[in-house]
């Protein structure tokens, strides 16, 4: 991966996709059965109709013509043979086709939930728009594969070698060779010329997760886009992308064209060579004219499909690459795993230990320094800092977004490294400085809390959150769809509803991520209303940034540069005039 783009065709098929693969196809071995048995059965078909076109043609040639029942039960033998041949191939296809949705379906839930499973690093790293095309690739790929590589390519392949033998068998050698070197140039031709158009192919996918990645990325931040009125800038950079698709895909067609033509000559070559070699048989009466139909007709029958087949080559090549490529996310381990023997996190009090806490995104710097601080039960302990000196960290910390590098974090005595991250964070509820919502109704925003939770329960958290009067001054109330991210709602209205989400959640221990820095007066005090209210009684860790939303905390940390330089309550902190009494000195001079 490059930058969040992926090089979707490899100089190499890689068979083991296939074995990664199989365990999907066990989950249905009778119907995959059935549907071989269909296959074999249209083959046997299709390898006697010509023998029946020639016992047609033979019958009606010459003196044969006064015998006329033995043609018309050879004809309609010819009809029932053409139907069979459908209905197998329809029944086949019914038949798989269950099976290979079913596999798009089960691996596709497993890439989802495995992407889910990794961790907030992979996440801050990939790019939507690139990551969403590859798993769709993939999943489409599947489906590609599954269907053309065991009903098409495998089935000519058979039929090619029946066809050989039988030439050989009842027309000698000549025929036989002809087709034998035919099939061989067709394919070591669509082989070498495929590999040299696949670095058309990867420029062209590249290019299309790269303008499909720029599509997203702007949309997303469509009110930034407006704020500064660059939507004409936002076009070019698209139309940048858009072109060196272009590009990619013109010389991606041009040697399409290259490999078409060299498969069209050599299959008119071999077409050509052996009806000369059946009409001078005939001519020389050492052969019907039934045999000229049925080697004309079993010439047709194995370069139509052989014809497909070298596209059916192209796709599956490009196919398997891309099926490997969303399989390539399923290798990728999280930074963050639970213990083999996790146990879950059982909550008493809900007391928080920080001890001797060290972390660094990169080795070179530190983030924290032996940060040690304890939050009793039901206690609110507040961090304020200047930016960048570490507060949220400690918040990706607590949720185990990332582990510690030193020291450790207990609650209730608990090593947060030896419980299940599912228990750890069922446990902790938070208000995000930056609440994001699903483009679905507030209602159902609400109930992410706890899906399972009652409608009386959700009115309940509405109405602790002070929702109630906003809900009912909009005409479809709680089913007004917040839009996407919730750009629909100000800031305050998000906030409002993400506490609602936490109260609904029922944590034992509440965070607060500055829930309140980016809100006018009126709103925070609302929210802060609100926040009181709920968190009564439970333990509560605020990361703040303005100071006069914490003045009632039991403790105040000040961190500076990833370790606490001070603490205490608010009038012990600005006692000492220090750190906080400078923050408090400067916020009161801007309010």
């Amino acid at each position: 991966m490059r930058g969040g783009k992926f090089t979707n065709v490899p100089d190499s098929i890689n068979w083991s996709v296939f074995k990664t693969l199989l365990p999907y196809l066990a989950e249905y071995k009778l119907r995959v059965f059935l549907a071989l048995l269909c296959l074999i059965f249209a083959k046997v078909a299709t390898i006697g109709l010509p023998f029946i076109l020639k016992h047609i043609v033979d019958d009606l040639d010459g003196n044969k013509l006064q015998v006329i029942a033995a043609p018309i039960m050879l004809v309609v033998a010819y009809g029932v043979l053409r139907l069979a041949l459908v209905l197998f191939g329809e029944l086949r296809d019914t038949l798989f086709g269950r099976v290979t949705e079913r596999t798009m379906r089960r691996v596709g839930l497993n890439v989802f939930k495995h992407l889910h499973h990794l961790d907030l690093d992979f996440h801050l790293n990939r790019q939507t728009g690139g990551l969403s095309r590859d798993m769709e690739r993939g999943v489409s790929g599947i489906s590609f594969v599954m269907r053309f590589m065991i009903f098409n390519i495998i089935p000519t392949l058979l039929e090619f070698a029946f066809v050989v033998v039988i030439l050989l068998v009842n027309y000698g050698l000549s025929f036989a060779l002809v087709i034998l070197l035919a099939v061989i140039s067709y394919v070591a031709y669509s082989v070498k010329a495929t590999q040299w158009r696949t670095e058309f192919i990867r420029e062209a996918n590249i290019a299309d997760s790269a303008s499909n990645s720029r599509a997203i990325d702007s949309l997303l931040n469509y009110e930034t886009v407006k704020y500064f009125g660059n939507e004409t800038y936002e076009a070019n950079r698209y139309d940048v992308e858009l072109a060196k698709w272009e590009q990619a895909k013109r010389k991606n067609r041009l040697s399409l064209f290259t490999l078409n033509g060299g498969q069209a000559l050599i299959i008119a070559a071999a077409m050509t060579a052996m009806m000369t070699l059946a009409a001078l048989q005939v001519s020389a009466g050492s052969m019907t004219l039934g045999d000229f139909v049925l080697i004309n007709a079993f010439t047709m029958q194995i370069f139509m499909p052989l014809n497909f087949l070298g596209f059916v080559y192209r796709e599956i090549r490009g196919s398997l690459a891309n099926i490997e490529q969303m399989f390539s996310l399923l290798t990728k381990k999280p930074q963050v795993e639970d213990l083999p023997n996790a146990r879950q996190l059982i909550i008493t009090k809900g007391e928080i230990s920080f001890e001797q806490v060290g972390f660094f995104y990169q080795q070179q710097r530190d983030i924290l320094k032996q940060i040690s601080f304890k939050v009793k039960s039901g206690q609110k302990i507040a961090v304020v800092g200047g930016s960048g000196g570490g507060k949220s960290t400690l918040v990706k910390l607590l949720f185990r977004f990332y582990d510690v590098t030193a020291g450790r974090i207990l609650i209730d005595e608990q090593d947060i490294r030896q419980v299940s991250q599912q228990s750890l964070r069922r446990a902790i509820g938070i208000v995000p400085q930056d609440t994001v919502l699903f483009n679905d109704t507030i209602l159902e925003n609400i109930r992410y809390g706890r899906p399972e939770a009652s409608q009386a329960e959700i009115e309940h958290a509405i109405d602790l959150a002070h929702l109630r009067g906003f809900i009912n001054s909009l005409p479809d109330g709680g089913q007004t769809v917040v839009g996407e991210r919730g750009l629909k709602l100000s800031g305050g209205e998000k906030q409002r509803v993400a506490i609602a989400r936490t109260i609904l959640k029922k944590p034992a221990i509440l965070v607060f991520d500055e829930a309140t820095s980016s809100l006018d007066s009126y709103s925070e005090q609302q929210i802060m209303s609100a926040i009181k209210e709920v968190s009564k009684g439970i333990t509560s860790l605020v990361i703040a940034h303005r100071l006069s939303t914490i003045v009632d905390a039991d403790n105040i940390l000040v961190i500076k540069e990833g370790q606490i330089v001070e603490q205490g309550n608010h009038r012990q902190l600005l006692a000492l005039l220090g750190e906080y009494a400078a923050l408090w000195q400067l916020q009161q001079k801007e309010n």
